[in-house]
């Protein structure tokens, strides 16, 4: 693809987070989109939310678990960028009709207390930059009409970021085994899914290590501060108006997401 085909597939994409309405996948329309295509478009978008005055707070990395990858018929993961707006308060409500076809993952968020500049960044070095871990609730959705997506729509797309709740019981790092850690998933008090953090590339660590070196190669840091989310560790499940949505997670607490009818 050239710039200008580059532009007029994120200029697409943003009128599909204006309009509410989904488009048809990219590959459809642009022959020979690459991967590198794919993360210039989701770029040209962030630049042009932070020249209207967007702030970026964190990155999340998509798509890092197995049941994740088949249930989006993927074989890699990707990242995204998560933006000041982004940020949802635990237990108020999160109008719904924000969203097009929105659908909520579990996942144990990092919360860094020093910058991460890849590549190179090792697991020791990772583990070190982290203050500490807190449970969260990532919301993700599709522009892409019916989540017909496949990991060059999705990366054009953010990473289909959408939002995050983050929980209120900060957890040391060492204080918690990520790889072993359940989690149990409740939509309207009714148990909907289960996993472990062993599900994220055998240890969400490993997905932060991931995260700091790809970006890294790109220039871009992971600043302190900045929340990290590494994957989900059970398939997603659709949300609308009207649904509750808890994770709890051994050794770290509980989230909970709420979602509105009410217009935002």
């Amino acid at each position: 693809m050239d710039a200008v085909a580059q532009a007029e597939a994120a200029d697409l994409l943003l009128s599909a987070y204006e309009t509410r309405v989904p488009m048809d996948p990219l590959v459809e329309k642009y022959d020979g989109l690459t991967l590198e295509d794919a993360y210039e478009i989701q770029l040209l978008q962030i630049r042009r939310r932070l020249a209207a005055g967007a702030t970026v707070k964190g990155h999340k990395v998509g798509l890092s678990s197995p049941a994740m990858q088949r249930q989006m018929g993927v074989d890699q993961p990707d990242y995204g960028h998560l933006l000041d707006d982004m940020f949802w308060l635990e237990h108020l409500p999160i109008p719904a009709d924000r969203f097009l076809q929105p659908r909520v993952e579990p996942e144990v968020a990092f919360v860094l207390k020093r910058p991460l500049k890849g590549p190179g960044v090792t697991v020791a070095e990772a583990a070190a930059a982290v203050d500490f871990v807190l449970p969260a609730l990532e919301l993700i959705d599709s522009r892409i009409r019916d989540w017909k997506i496949g990991i060059l729509d999705t990366i054009s797309d953010n990473a289909s970021s959408a939002g995050v709740v983050l929980g209120s019981t900060p957890t040391a790092l060492s204080a918690v085994d990520l790889r072993l850690g359940g989690c149990n998933l409740h939509k309207n008090g009714e148990l909907v899914a289960t996993g472990a953090g062993g599900a994220v590339l055998g240890s969400p660590l490993t997905s932060l290590v991931w995260l700091a070196n790809t970006v890294g190669a790109h220039g871009v840091v992971l600043e302190a501060g900045h929340v990290v989310l590494p994957g989900s560790v059970t398939a997603s499940i659709p949300v609308a108006g009207g649904d509750n949505v808890t994770a709890s997670f051994a050794g770290l607490g509980s989230v909970t997401a709420r979602f509105t009818e009410e217009r935002g």
